[in-house]
């Protein structure tokens, strides 16, 4: 039976947990610089002799992320969509899987605005297509959009190690796709929520990193196509932070091209670029063809309908807040009056620019590193100095560069990076592990420890549950920005929904919340054929709009429920003669109620 999330502050933090056992296995790397090393030796022998056949290497990892998750389903089951992000991308799924780019508009569509859904000319999601794609493929072959993550998230691990093996020895690229798994392909909100498209963006990072060398190297194009493939997967992804990898990567092409002694000649190199090019263009022009259907304008990008209509803090740091526009629920002014302008506001003062900034480091730093994976950086000035992983160094400022630059940033945001992140990261391990103060392997000991510790924080989550480790619901950065992801959420929403798709004839809900609801637990989300959906999630409004609702869906049992009641239940809908006050037209002065950080 799922439990509930343990009462704040009522038992210790995984994240807790993990940085106080890396300072203990840091304080051991010292005291015991030789512990267990005939066992670490016997294990990093067998390691190796897998590593050495790099095809089988990745094939290992990919399949060893597909079964490890599927095994642990009776501790960690197919998640339930809770947040806005969930919502939104299923609703992407369930229209790409009718066979639609996007919906008519709801005739009543005022009791269905949501946090990132677009309403109007048409009813979709706000994001880029590649997440509901992926999930509308997995719902039609397999009967869940669940099983497309699981599938994206071990194509991404065994991209991983594959990327690696161009940059690393493969003893060190076999460990980084152990890693990935761990770290992400296990527990993170990547997987065990719908939202983002991080294992995607991931995927295609990798694809882009990997391909360069080996066809610097080897000048296949088969490795053209791949970094074809790598760039469509983020322009449908997330074409921003993609641009930042793909600068780096062009200008190391061009390099190649131009002044490298083993340059392809021209009649070479048109041959390996035409497929390739010929390949991103149509994805291109695809991303075209969808906005035309979705927003009505091929060059209006997805966001940019959803943000003008609901948004005032813009993404860029030199943009100026949009005017508050004539909300019609409290939640929709909280989300986007609120949570998010407060966090622009912050960094355009002298006073919350540094801290706003480096807390973005930090959030990008815990999720993908935690706490465990915290050690090696101790030598990452010899990272910087290595000329083997220059070219990484140089692609990770960009990226510095483009978030200072950009109001907001959740992981995966900056998903595209993922492999990169781990070079660096296993490049630092080297140096470490050669690191021998006073002649004694410290480094040695310390880099073997800290991923035995990254195992064992993988299978103290697995026992999360029973010993009451789970992570809080709320605020959402406790699971967004750590690496052991979300925890059973979005129950009650799911068995209120099960018992009115149990019922005869058709259901129409309304939604009433408490005044201090928290915006990101949403309730109100339905299917892409709206109007003929056995259960309909509306909003209470006042009651003149509430009658004229009823009016429209004569034919349905109409309920209440209340998410805030404690224990959700259905109860006879009334329409009550005032109108209530969490759904007035509000004004958007923001408050300082709520400092919640928005998932977007």
């Amino acid at each position: 039976m799922m439990q509930p999330p343990p009462t704040p502050g009522q038992t210790p933090s995984l994240i807790l947990i993990e940085g106080l056992a890396t300072c203990v296995f840091v304080a051991l790397s010292f005291l015991l610089p030789r512990l267990a090393g005939n066992w670490f030796t016997r294990i990093e022998r067998t390691l190796g002799q897998l590593a050495r056949r790099q095809s089988l290497s990745v094939a290992v990892v990919g399949c060893a992320a597909f079964l490890l998750r599927l095994a642990i389903l009776p501790i960690c089951p197919i998640p339930l969509p809770f947040v806005p992000d969930d919502f939104s991308f299923l609703l992407a799924a369930d229209t790409f899987a009718h066979g639609r780019l996007s919906n008519p508009m709801p005739a009543m569509w005022t009791h269905f605005e949501s946090i990132h859904l677009t309403m109007s000319p048409t009813y979709v999601s706000m994001y880029f297509p590649s997440n509901g794609l992926l999930l509308a493929a997995s719902k039609v072959l397999f009967g869940h959009p669940w099983y497309g993550l699981l599938i994206a998230s071990s194509l991404m691990c065994a991209a991983i190690c594959w990327m690696l093996q161009a940059w690393l020895p493969p003893t060190w690229a076999l460990l980084g796709g152990g890693l990935a798994i761990l770290r992400l392909g296990l527990f993170s909100y990547w997987i065990n929520t719908y939202s983002g498209g991080g294992c995607i963006s991931a995927l295609g990072g990798a694809l882009i990193l990997g391909s360069l060398p080996r066809l610097k190297k080897t000048m296949q194009l088969k490795y053209a196509l791949l970094l074809a493939i790598g760039i469509v997967l983020l322009v449908i992804t997330r074409p921003y932070e993609g641009l930042l990898l793909c600068l780096p990567a062009a200008g190391y092409l061009l390099h190649w091209l131009v002044f490298s002694a083993n340059r392809p000649s021209p009649a070479l190199a048109m041959r390996l670029a035409v497929v390739p090019l010929a390949l991103v263009i149509a994805g291109m022009s695809w991303l075209g063809y969808y906005d035309y259907r979705a927003f009505g304008k091929s060059t209006t990008l997805p966001y940019t309908v959803d943000r003008a209509a609901y948004a005032q803090a813009p993404y860029y740091v030199w943009q100026a807040p949009q005017p508050a526009p004539a909300y019609r629920h409290a939640v929709m002014q909280q989300f986007y009056s609120v949570n998010e302008l407060q966090a622009y506001q912050q960094i355009h003062t002298a006073s919350g620019f540094v801290p706003q900034t480096l807390g973005k480091v930090l959030r990008g730093l815990i999720f993908f590193a935690g706490l465990a994976l915290l050690p090696p950086l101790i030598v990452m000035r010899r990272v910087f100095m290595d000329r083997r992983v220059r070219f990484l160094i140089v692609c990770l400022g960009v990226l510095m560069a483009g978030m200072l630059i950009q109001i907001f940033l959740i992981p995966h945001y900056i998903a595209p990076f993922t492999a990169l992140f781990y070079a660096i990261g296993l490049q630092a391990m080297r140096h470490l592990r050669v690191w021998n103060p006073d002649g004694q392997p410290v480094g040695r000991t310390m880099t073997r420890l800290t991923v035995t510790l990254c195992v064992g924080m993988a299978a103290l989550r697995l026992c999360a549950a029973p010993l009451h480790l789970m992570p809080e619901k709320w605020p959402p950065s406790n699971w967004i920005n750590q690496w052991y992801g979300p925890g059973p959420f979005g129950v009650e929403r799911a068995r209120v929904q099960s018992t009115l798709e149990h019922m005869p004839g058709k259901q129409l809900v309304l939604v009433r919340y408490a005044r201090k609801h928290e915006v990101l637990d949403e309730w109100v989300y339905n299917s892409a054929n709206l109007d003929d959906s056995k259960v309909i999630w509306a909003r209470e409004m006042d009651a003149a709009h509430d009658r004229e609702l009823l009016a429209y869906y004569p034919d349905r049992h109409v309920w209440l429920v209340e998410p805030d009641a404690g224990d959700p239940k259905l109860s006879n809908y009334v329409v009550p003669e005032t109108r209530p006050i969490s759904t007035l037209m509000i004004s958007s002065v923001p408050s300082d109620e709520s400092k919640k950080e928005s998932h977007d």
